[in-house]
């Protein structure tokens, strides 16, 4: 090997055993890792390594450069390596967690990571010998095989269980799924090993994805699965505190957090007798990003938030350049992310060149929860206080205010947008009893909270959702979906009751809503195996799928509420008075598609009626990056960047090849040769159309379709205009195309070499 005499060499194996190097392994190894995959080389492997042999060097190194060498071949020329390197990853998984190649049984896997305290102990209370056993016949080691690189690097790096000082792992991926299934269906009464078993065939064979804290904790001790947690924190200093613990119990936990801060007192506001001045919005803010960054999500990375505040709160001028590189520490807070609330006034005001009065919503009463409530009361209220002359206030060009958000969004990509009108009016919940507030961290989650006055304060409302997500690529046929929807909904129905919670008022108010968010991945390599760009003529395929995809979620909901009941709030959603998100969507959309409905809803309404509904919310369409990768799959609805992809992780750049690449690789609508994200805004506001909840929508702009380089702020403010007009809830990241990293094929975005980027929305 690279001419060096091998005879002289020994390696250390893991034992601490030394032998002599042998060749012949790495031939072997490498001539499996290549059989039966077309257009790889072993010998190009092997060359490509270059191993730095040295006596004693400890075998897991050498595996090591063959997996980096495999890895570093794949391209658009020569995509199969992935495959390659994700076996190479397998192989020495296996060896790793075995001792040997083939598979331990399952029983003897499970009772020695109970006794090394990784796996739940209650495991073996649920299921006897003989149950672990037919379970362990039916486990298909072989579905390794069909990873990719990027999916078993993301495997061992994130979701195995195993010792995060010295990276050694328990288990192999069949054994995470077979168990992450068996822990979630442990409690069903009836045909629970079949229960498990599908569940089991959904999620292994990607048909079913989840996020990182079931994958990386449903089995172990860890008993906290939730996503995404909204904290909403009231004005006074008691609640400001409460949120505060309550962000560090969860960060801990490995969720993102929402927090809403809108109706805190502006700087300058009298305090108490007006002895004390307020110190204002910042100073919170400052003190909130301590409580995200304190701890680390499950040891990996830092915290990560999005902070929710109203377009006229008094300070928007400071807030809008928080995460602005220029000026001082004092007045930044740039380790959040912040999104800008919006209702109907606030575009009238754009359109008719008004202008946006800003106040201080201490001194406005009544004027912060009718922005969330009542649309008509709040334009009332708002007038009234612009003509009254002893509030204090300031107003700027509506014009000016848009260009002010739309300029800090291009420029940081993580100034976010929330139309607080839609989230309540084509939401899951009764606006008069439950109205949405704020959002989560990766805006997608439209959920009810109320601040807490003290730590375990059980009247406030903190709340959770846990999500899944349902991958439409290998979905053939509208009907398909009836399954998995059903699968998805039980199993995270189960979890609901099966985590702990660590809050009393996350606890109460998840019992109370029962919340989940199902989303989509691979939507790309949907549109590309039917021939479809995301354009108009994907629009009526899109309406269909999506319309089955809703009904048969909303069936599954209401089928568990017959036969486990309601949750406890039913009677706060829409769905218990028989309204569907269908009902309530946006009439703009009737202008980009004209078909039929073909489903029962009227009776799915009666029966809602009847029963009610089990889980409050159901869909949400989260970004999907990880779980994209371990499936094989595009990110949830979004265009590829390119046919390779590179992702950074925290383990290195990955690259990844597109599902289907040597059959579909003319056929993708790639994301940087689109003109203008119009078309995928419009693809978004149909599926918005049947989803309860909201949408990670990113827009996305390559500056070289424009004169100069330069997006026009013209149409970055039709883009948002449109996006209300048609009903979309939340606007997510804004992605620029950077062509100074042509080199690489694919330019990183923000959202993928972000160290903040949250690990458990992201699924």
């Amino acid at each position: 090997m690279n001419g060096i005499n091998t005879s002289m060499i020994h390696v250390t194996k893991r034992d601490g055993t030394v032998q002599t190097f042998d060749l012949d392994k790495i031939h072997k190894v490498l001539e499996w890792a290549t059989q039966d995959i077309t257009n790889v080389s072993q010998s190009e492997i092997e060359l490509r390594s270059n191993i730095q042999l040295y006596d004693k060097i400890p075998a897991y190194d050498i595996h090591e450069l063959l997996i980096k060498s495999a890895s570093e071949l794949i391209s658009e020329h020569t995509p199969n390596y992935q495959f390659v390197a994700a076996r190479l990853i397998s192989y020495k998984l296996r060896k790793e967690v075995y001792g040997q190649y083939d598979p331990l049984p399952l029983i003897d896997v499970v009772k020695k990571n109970i006794d090394l305290g990784v796996y739940d102990p209650e495991i073996l209370s649920y299921y006897n010998d003989e149950e672990l056993n037919e379970l362990n016949s039916y486990i298909k080691h072989a579905r390794d095989n069909t990873f990719t690189y990027a999916g078993m690097e993301q495997f061992r790096g994130k979701y195995l269980v195993q010792d995060r000082r010295t990276k050694q792992c328990y288990e192999t991926p069949q054994i995470l799924y077979m168990m992450v299934s068996a822990t979630l269906f442990a409690k069903e009464t009836t045909n629970r090993l079949s229960w498990v078993k599908h569940y089991y065939d959904a999620i292994s064979q990607f048909y079913i994805s989840l996020p990182t804290p079931i994958m990386a904790g449903v089995r172990t001790p860890t008993r906290q699965f939730s996503s995404c947690v909204l904290i909403e924190s009231g004005d006074s200093l008691d609640s400001i505190n409460a949120t505060s613990t309550s962000i560090v119990k969860y960060i801990s936990k490995k969720a993102g957090i929402g927090i809403g801060a809108g109706s805190i007192r502006a700087a300058g506001a009298r305090v108490g007798d007006g002895s004390v001045v307020h110190t204002g919005l910042i100073p919170f803010l400052k003190y909130f990003q301590s409580a995200v960054k304190s701890c680390s999500q499950g040891g990996v990375r830092g915290g990560a938030a999005t902070v929710y505040l109203p377009v006229w709160h008094y300070e928007f001028e400071d807030l809008v350049v928080l995460k602005n590189n220029k000026g001082t520490e004092e007045n930044r807070v740039r380790h959040m992310d912040y999104a800008f609330q919006f209702n109907k006034l606030m575009y009238e005001r754009l359109i008719s060149g008004g202008d946006i009065t800003f106040f201080d919503p201490h001194d406005v009463p009544g004027l912060y929860d009718a922005f969330f409530s009542d649309q008509e009361k709040f334009k009332e209220l708002y007038e009234k206080y612009e003509r009254a002359y002893s509030i204090r206030k300031k107003s700027k060009p509506a014009l000016e205010v848009f260009q002010s958000i739309l300029t800090e969004r291009k420029d940081t990509g993580r100034i976010y947008i929330m139309n607080v009108d839609h989230a309540n009016e084509h939401g899951a919940f009764d606006v008069k009893k439950a109205p949405i507030r704020m959002s989560n961290l990766c805006c997608e989650i439209d959920l009810p909270t109320k601040p807490l006055e003290s730590y375990d304060d059980e009247n406030g409302e903190i709340s959770l959702c846990t999500l899944s997500a349902i991958n439409w690529g290998l979905i053939d046929s509208p009907k398909d979906f009836e399954k998995y929807c059903t699968l998805s909904v039980r199993a995270l129905d189960n979890l609901l009751d099966y985590q702990e919670y660590p809050i009393k008022a996350a606890e109460k108010a998840t019992m109370n809503r029962r919340p989940l968010g199902i989303g989509i991945i691979n939507l790309a390599y949907f549109l590309a195996k039917r021939g479809l760009k995301y354009n108009e003529q994907a629009h009526e395929i899109i309406d269909e799928y999506a319309e089955a995809w809703s009904y048969y979620l909303i069936k599954a909901s209401m089928e568990l509420s017959e036969e486990k009941g309601a949750c406890w709030l039913s009677d706060e959603t829409k769905y218990a008075s028989g309204k569907l998100p269908n009902d309530t969507y946006k009439g703009a959309v009737d202008n980009l598609v004209k078909r039929k409905s073909t489903l029962p809803w009227d009776t799915l309404r009666s029966a809602l009626v009847e029963h009610g509904i089990r889980n409050s919310t159901l869909m949400a369409l989260m970004p999907a990056e990880t779980s994209a990768q371990i499936s094989n799959s595009t990110n949830g609805i979004e265009p590829p960047r390119a046919l390779v992809s590179y992702k950074q992780s925290k383990d290195g750049v990955m690259a990844q090849v597109v599902p289907g690449y040597h059959h579909l690789k003319n056929k993708y609508d790639l994301l940087w040769d689109q003109k203008s994200p119009e078309g995928y805004l419009k693809i978004c506001a149909i599926l918005q159309k049947y989803i309860d909840q909201g949408i990670s929508v990113n827009t996305s702009y390559n500056p070289e379709h424009f004169e100069d380089n330069k997006v026009p702020m013209s149409l970055m403010i039709k883009d948002l205009v449109m996006s209300y007009q048609f009903g979309l809830k939340q606007l997510y990241y804004f992605n620029t195309h950077d062509q100074s990293d042509d080199m690489k094929e694919e330019p990183l975005a923000l959202s993928d070499i972000d160290d903040e980027d949250c690990e458990s929305c992201k699924i």
